[in-house]
């Protein structure tokens, strides 16, 4: 347990509680030097000065200048924009929600580009009694946002964020020396967090890897030889080429056929409806953005259909949609007649397969394969732009099993991808977890919940931490 501050004294303010007796409760503004919007500039030109942007800020306050703007300044503009190091810059109005309200800490290194910053974003230049890194986890941790988003006097979030929020911020001070004590623990501690975190984000890459793996070679070469005997299959069948270069050689007693050649109908797209009705009593309307990065359904998108309108593109049992246009494209989803009436729209074609010649969750793995994605790869050159017709889907070669071949091989990949996305589920849940140790940690530190002087370097995680930096899959 870590130890508290021997006296504690009430702060006057809702979200700090009390706070350590020695501290000085105020606005973030009394302790400001510069409150200011950035600047935008004329156009963009390569002899430009770089104006940041809240594209160049990470969600958790990093930098990422990749491809900064550059625009044509003024010299007074070029002098009374740029960024020192030190400086606080916090998204005020951005694209994604998630960006508004987020602080960045202008490091050397970010200075030494001699950046300005975009008028979408506001400066907080702090007086000498703060360190800059205290200020950066004030407005960065969930005491800080919190009292952003009340004081922006709106039920949406922090649509009205400006520099009078920003300065209306309350939070204890400590003295300075303090302050970078406690800034010191935090740079630790979040430092040795950010790693494991990166380090089990780096481990559900390479399940996600291996799955990607397991299915490419299992619906191009078969079941592995164990589960092949298991099933009654010769373990080592012998080899043919496919004719296909992306496909490589398959089973000899295999074949190769075209998509359109193995449907019961015609590809067919859906409708051209806009989703305006959310009745769950109504047909589910699937979209293009309704498929998460698993090929399932977001249940948080969820729009219906009128019952009318949606007869001609209900979907059956085993109907595959395929996405066409757009960053989703190539992506596929397998419908359940169990879960319910679907229709499917316009971005959306429906293949529906002839069962008698291919088992829809074969195919479906198929396009969880290394080789189909190579296949899109292509056809989105073909069509220099990310949208796939039905016309070329159709033309899709697709390497097939007998039919209870496929049952199996389906059967098996049902099996071993539930193990491997178990993994995954796993270490995301302890990535959740270890993110909000992290932002328990910060914002006890700089309330003073806890007392985290004379500790840097050797300051333990709790034991449930603790344990979820052991989850290995």
């Amino acid at each position: 347990m870590r130890k508290r501050y021997p006296h504690y004294k009430p702060s006057g303010v809702e979200w700090l509680g009390e706070v350590p007796a020695h501290w000085e409760v105020k606005r973030l503004r009394h302790e400001l030097v510069r409150n200011d919007g950035g600047v935008w500039g004329d156009e963009d030109s390569s002899e430009g000065t770089i104006v940041l942007r809240s594209t160049e800020q990470t969600l958790d306050g990093g930098w990422r200048i990749d491809d900064p703007a550059r625009r044509l300044l003024s010299e007074s503009e070029k002098c009374d924009y740029v960024l020192e190091t030190g400086d606080l810059v916090v998204t005020k109005s951005s694209g994604s929600a998630l960006h508004i309200g987020k602080a960045s800490l202008v490091t050397e290194e970010v200075a030494s580009l001699a950046p300005c910053f975009s008028n979408f974003m506001q400066r907080l230049r702090l007086s000498r009694s703060v360190d800059p890194r205290l200020g950066f986890y004030l407005l960065n941790c969930p005491t800080g946002r919190q009292q952003l988003v009340f004081n922006s006097n709106t039920t949406t979030g922090l649509a009205n964020l400006n520099g009078s929020v920003l300065g209306n911020v309350f939070f204890g001070f400590p003295t300075i020396d303090e302050q970078r004590a406690i800034a010191d623990f935090l740079d630790a501690q979040t430092l040795r967090l950010d790693t494991l975190v990166a380090k089990k984000r780096t481990l559900i890459e390479r399940l996600k890897e291996k799955r990607t793996a397991l299915i490419s070679r299992t619906v191009t070469r078969g079941l592995p030889p164990d589960a092949a005997r298991a099933a009654g299959l010769d373990p080592h069948p012998k080899l043919k080429p496919s004719g296909i270069d992306w496909l490589g050689d398959v089973p000899e007693h295999w074949c190769v056929k075209r998509l359109k050649f193995i449907l019961s109908a015609s590809l067919k797209y859906g409708a051209n409806e806009a989703a305006e009705f959310d009745d769950s009593d109504l047909p589910r309307y699937v979209r293009i953005t309704d498929i998460d990065e698993n090929d399932g359904l977001r249940e948080d998108t969820f729009k219906s259909l009128p019952a009318d309108v949606a007869a001609e593109y209900l979907l059956r049992e085993g109907d595959l949609l395929f996405a066409r246009s757009g960053a989703t494209a190539g992506k596929t989803f397998l419908y359940r007649s169990n879960w319910g009436q679907y229709a499917y729209a316009g971005y959306l074609i429906r293949a529906r397969l002839d069962t008698r010649k291919a088992v829809p969750a074969f195919i479906r793995y198929f396009t969880a394969s290394s080789n189909y994605w190579q296949w899109l790869a292509s056809a989105f050159i073909q069509a220099t732009i990310q949208n796939v017709s039905a016309e070329r889907y159709a033309g899709l070669w697709l390497p097939l099993a007998p039919r209870t071949e496929q049952k199996d091989i389906a059967n098996f990949l049902d099996r071993e991808t539930a193990t491997i996305d178990g993994m995954v589920a796993k270490v995301e849940t302890a990535i959740e977890r270890l993110q909000e140790y992290r932002g328990a940690l910060i914002t006890a530190a700089v309330t003073g919940k806890i007392d985290v002087r004379g500790v840097v370097g050797r300051g333990e995680l709790s034991a449930d931490v603790a344990e979820l930096v052991r989850i290995e899959a």
